[in-house]
């Protein structure tokens, strides 16, 4: 303990030179952190205001400004290119869309023709809508006329609207809300039946939602109606019967059996009594029967 001891004795002089070597350590640390913090480390990313660059800047937004005015102005949609649809904020698939539609020779006289040939939503139509200009010989006013050709006259508008029974798929899916699935379901549908016979059949295709179906009949209707061979519901066989796309084969035995009950269906609204007879689309089933 005595030799311990002998270590951290000392005199007034050593004293005060430990005291002073240990000041001189704390200044000197203190000196290299306040130059540290100052120092930024290597990684660190220093933001300098580059003039030129900022010019450059400025000249570009000065002349995005001014293609936007020019896009703004009123123009033709039927002869929108991909760098105005865009400008526009159209989606890449509404431009194709439309551009399918111009393939096929078609123009759009409305704006509502132009969603439908698109596919834009509302709120992008009332957006664009009031930079459209169509023809001036387009906006006057007569009375609603058709020909036997399938052309449809409305304010001197020319729809030229096509046989819905000989219509493709491609030109099924320039309408909005018809993509591949429902052209080709249309399509089956109508091969089906032997050909729409009223307009009203496609609304019997199945997932075809109402408002397409209203978009549809707006480019396409029937012109040339199929020749359909009806089937006497008196005389035919159950087998016969079942060949109509409306009536199944269980359908088909029970018209058979009611009618072997009754004797001979003198009206169609007899079909109404049947079990199980679809009374809401017997206006179809009356298209393909005689009495």
């Amino acid at each position: 303990m005595i030799n311990i001891r002998s270590h951290f004795k000392f005199n007034k002089q050593e004293r005060s030179g430990i005291f002073f070597l240990l000041l001189l350590i704390f200044c000197f640390q203190t000196v290299n952190f306040l130059i540290k913090s100052k120092t930024p480390s290597p990684d660190a990313v220093i933001l300098v205001i580059d003039d030129k660059i900022q010019q450059e800047i400025h000249a570009l937004k000065a002349q995005a400004l001014e293609d936007n005015l020019v896009i703004k102005h009123r123009f033709n949609p039927n002869y929108i290119d991909d760098f105005r649809g865009y400008s526009l904020g159209m989606s890449p698939g509404e431009i194709d869309n439309f551009f399918r539609f111009r393939a096929l020779g078609k123009y759009v006289n409305s704006p509502e023709e132009f969603q439908m040939a698109s596919g834009i939503s509302d709120v992008k139509l009332m957006e664009i809508a009031p930079y459209f200009r169509f023809p001036e010989w387009k906006n006057k006013t007569n009375e609603v006329a058709k020909t036997k050709k399938g052309v449809e006259q409305r304010n001197d508008i020319i729809y030229n609207l096509s046989d819905l029974n000989s219509a493709s798929a491609d030109e099924l899916r320039t309408i909005n809300g018809i993509g591949e699935t429902l052209s080709n379901r249309i399509i089956k549908f109508r091969d089906a039946l032997g050909g729409f016979l009223v307009n009203e059949q496609l609304y019997d295709v199945y997932g075809l939602k109402a408002e397409v179906v209203e978009r549809t009949l707006k480019k396409f209707r029937i012109i040339n109606k199929p020749t359909v061979n009806k089937v006497n519901i008196n005389n035919s066989t159950a087998e016969e019967l079942a060949f109509i796309i409306y009536i199944n084969n269980d359908l088909a035995r029970k018209m058979v059996a009611y009618r072997n009950q009754i004797g001979r269906f003198s009206s169609f609204d007899d079909l109404r009594a049947i079990p199980d007879f679809p009374s809401d689309k017997i206006e179809r089933i009356k298209l393909y029967l005689s009495l």
